[in-house]
Order: C-alpha cells, then sequence, then structure tokens
C-alpha cells in the first residue's frame, strides 16, 4: 500500500508543487509520515485523514497548496486556528510535506449519493446538522465536509461518532440560579461568564459563579448508526456528505 501510495504522489507531483522538493525520496516520504504519525496525527489523523484538524489527504488546503505556504503554515502556525508552529529544520518539514502530497489522491465513494440524500433526512440528520443552505445548528455545519474530511474520518463519525468529539461539540450541562437543569454546547467562556446554546438552539449567557453542579464531558449527542444502517446505507451516506464541496 504504502509503494503505491508513492507511485501516485510521483505522478501528481508536479501539477501540485510550484517547485520540486528535494526531500522527496521515498526514504523522505518514510521519515515525513513518521513526524506526522508522532507529532501531527494527534489533530489530523494518523494518515491525514482529519479529525480535530481537516483532511490534508484529500482535502481542501484553505490556507494555500504550494511548498512555500505549506512550509510556512508547518514552521510557524495558523493564526485563528488551533495550528501551532513547529520548530522543525526545513528538511525535516519538507519530508512532512512530500508525505502529505503522497497521499493526496482518493478513491471515489462507492455509494449512491442521490440515496444518502435521502437518508441524511429520512435518519435526521437534518435536524441538527446544516448542509446545502438547510438544516439545525447544533451539530457541525456540514456544507463543505467533503472538502474537510475523508471518507474514512466521515464512515467513523456516523458509526461512532463518540470517537472524537472536538471541544466545541462537547456536552455541558449544570443547575441555572433557578435551578432548572440546562444542557447544551458552550459557545464562549471566559473567567466569569459561559455563553451556551442549549438542545433547543437558544442562546443563553450565564455568570458562572451562580452556576450549580457544572460540568463538561467528552460525550457525542448524536446517537451512532453502527446498528441501525446497513453497510450500504453507510456507503451512500458517505457518498452523499463526500459530495458536498460547493466552490
Amino acid at each position: 500500500m504504502h509503494k503505491i501510495a508513492i507511485t501516485l504522489w510521483a505522478l501528481s507531483l508536479a501539477a501540485q508543487q510550484d517547485a520540486r522538493n528535494p526531500r522527496a525520496t521515498p526514504e523522505d516520504i518514510a521519515a515525513g509520515a513518521k513526524t506526522f504519525r508522532s507529532h501531527c496525527a494527534p489533530c489530523h489523523g494518523l494518515n491525514a485523514e482529519g479529525g480535530r484538524g481537516p483532511n490534508l489527504a484529500g482535502g481542501r488546503l484553505y490556507h494555500g497548496s504550494t511548498d512555500e505556504d505549506l512550509i510556512r503554515n508547518i514552521s510557524e502556525g495558523i493564526p485563528g486556528t488551533e495550528m501551532p508552529g513547529a520548530f522543525y529544520m526545513e528538511d525535516r518539514v519538507r519530508q512532512i510535506i512530500a508525505y502529505i502530497r503522497s497521499l493526496r489522491a482518493t478513491a471515489p465513494p462507492t455509494g449512491d449519493p442521490t440515496r444518502g440524500s435521502a437518508l441524511f433526512e429520512s435518519t435526521g440528520c437534518v435536524r441538527c446538522h446544516l448542509a446545502g443552505g438547510r438544516g439545525g445548528r447544533l451539530g457541525p455545519d456540514l456544507t463543505q465536509i467533503g472538502r474537510l474530511r475523508s471518507q474514512q474520518h466521515l464512515r467513523q463519525s456516523i458509526l461512532e461518532p463518540g470517537a472524537l468529539v472536538s471541544p466545541r461539540y462537547r456536552v455541558v450541562s449544570f443547575k441555572n440560579p433557578s435551578g432548572k437543569q440546562i444542557q447544551g454546547f458552550i459557545m464562549n467562556e471566559d473567567t466569569y461568564t459561559v455563553q451556551v446554546i442549549d438542545l433547543d438552539e437558544q442562546l443563553h449567557s450565564y455568570a458562572r459563579a451562580a452556576l450549580r453542579d457544572y460540568k463538561v464531558e467528552e460525550v457525542s449527542t448524536m446517537p451512532p448508526y453502527k446498528e441501525t444502517l446497513t453497510a450500504e446505507q453507510v456507503n451512500d451516506l458517505v457518498a452523499y456528505l463526500s459530495g458536498l464541496r460547493p466552490e
């Protein structure tokens, strides 16, 4: 499998890079993979398929796709995001880039996106997720999810949504000053206040000192579909979500 990835990388290199990477031999790619998996995988996934951070294997690179863009993003971080800078020598950064380039070819989905769109409606996904200008706001916006996440990540999110829950969608619960139990998601917080959107999509602001039994759990409110969808239905839903990539 690794040899196939290297071959695909070699065929697409000229189109994807504006200058030849001097650290792009098979040995460099292997070294880049090792660095990526030890330092980048916690956010971007073991194979760069996306997770807390975006999909780098086949998704859109929103902050630039040239080698110089990637060197800057890796070395200096990306302001306004969770992406930190990494204090690596340039040669090591170029090895990471060579590894990412070797992954940027994916097979098309095997499911039927039309049936997947119907499933998105019938299973209730649309109640919590915005897609194509319609849907709810409780879950992540899926309008461009096909660009941001790999098929593998989408499949896991459908079958085991609790496997990776980003901080934005961890469940907060507490009793408000009148004693009412509140459950929802944190929109913003500081030392003294917390802003929460509850499960009815209502936004509230509270003084932290006035809340009782306050806790945040790394759980997902999305139900797992491992037992309720067939393998074919999961393929259809993945095909639909993979196609959500407007220009």
